[in-house]
């Protein structure tokens, strides 16, 4: 980056990734440009980023308008100064069998979960291409490669978003532009989500095990907001897994998800059909970071560590192999 101070923007960021993403940012003393719909989960992570030493101006703002998002982009770079960097991050759900889901919902996941992530994208293209510098990160999942029952729409999004960033990627190189794009695919994560998705699930929502907390998901996305050159990050071993073995062995894949996918994303407890949900509107208040799941979380992923520092590795096992080929050779 050229400037010493970063800003950047995070969309979804009142809660769960997005607002780990701006803590993570604010500890190195970013200007962070926080958009969601909830003014209280805002307010609440402008606070905390001020509190670690960030600088935050908090928006509300629907990405699946893309009029809206162009317009933040504008008061941000009056406000903060110009987008070093942007994580389109977003997203909404509905946990359902696909034929008791509506158009209005297939809808709707899609203009946010991937329209949204492509009105952050070009807002941020207008701004970086005519200074030929900037990074735009999109969050995505194992799920992008790999679909689940129950998750239909959302998936279909996050397939979208990869074929959204491999097409801009291709155009970024061909015109030699310094902009660079890269992805990051999630695995299950500890965040409020399972509690105010929308769900027609017989029992309460939860991410596959194994699940990991927010913070390794924020970690890994500040990583590749500063080493844009590698085009994508899978980020634990059940997301490695996932994405290679569908690559290998899709049917079979099919196959196991029919007869695990369903009881994979439920716990005990009955789901109330009538609570709100955060499909069409934000839920009030503040729900921070965390889910429900801090006692089944992990905190920290081998794979991710392994990955973060694949050079090191490499070189080891350089070393270690000469030597054993010395070795032998005596």
């Amino acid at each position: 980056m050229n400037h010493a101070i970063e800003t950047v923007v995070i969309t979804g960021a009142s809660a769960g990734v997005g607002r780990a993403v701006a803590q993570k940012f604010a500890k190195h003393g970013a200007h962070i440009a926080l958009l969601a719909r909830s003014a209280d989960g805002l307010e609440a992570a402008r606070k905390e980023v001020e509190e670690v030493g960030g600088k935050a101006i908090a928006i509300i703002v629907d990405v699946a308008d893309a009029e809206h998002v162009e317009a933040a982009a504008e008061k941000i770079e009056a406000e903060l100064g110009k987008i070093d960097i942007w994580v389109n991050n977003a997203m909404v759900s509905v946990f359902s069998p696909i034929k008791e889901m509506t158009p209005e919902e297939f809808r709707r996941v899609t203009e946010v979960t991937y329209l949204g992530c492509v009105h952050g994208t070009l807002a941020a293209l207008r701004r970086m291409l005519p200074r030929n510098r900037g990074v735009i990160v999109q969050v995505g999942s194992a799920l992008a490669y790999r679909a689940i029952p129950l998750q239909s729409a959302y998936c279909a999004a996050k397939h979208a978003l990869q074929g959204f960033t491999e097409s801009l990627r291709s155009e970024l190189l061909h015109d030699k532009s310094g902009v660079r794009v890269t992805m990051v695919q999630l695995p299950a994560l500890n965040t409020p989500q399972f509690g105010w998705v929308k769900s027609r699930l017989p029992r309460k929502a939860q991410p596959v095990a194994p699940i990991f907390q927010p913070e390794v998901a924020a970690n890994a996305i500040y990583f590749a907001a500063h080493h844009p050159r590698r085009r994508e990050f899978y980020i634990g071993w059940p997301s490695v897994k996932a994405i290679v073995a569908d690559k290998i062995a899709s049917g079979l894949l099919d196959r196991i998800l029919a007869r695990t996918g369903f009881d994979s994303q439920q716990y005990n407890g009955a789901e109330d059909r009538h609570r709100p949900n955060n499909l069409f509107e934000p839920v009030p208040g503040d729900h921070a970071v965390h889910g429900d799941f801090d006692a089944r979380a992990k905190s920290f992923s081998a794979q991710w560590w392994l990955s973060k520092h694949r050079a090191l590795v490499l070189l080891i096992s350089v070393i270690l192999l000469v030597a054993a080929l010395v070795f032998a050779i005596k």
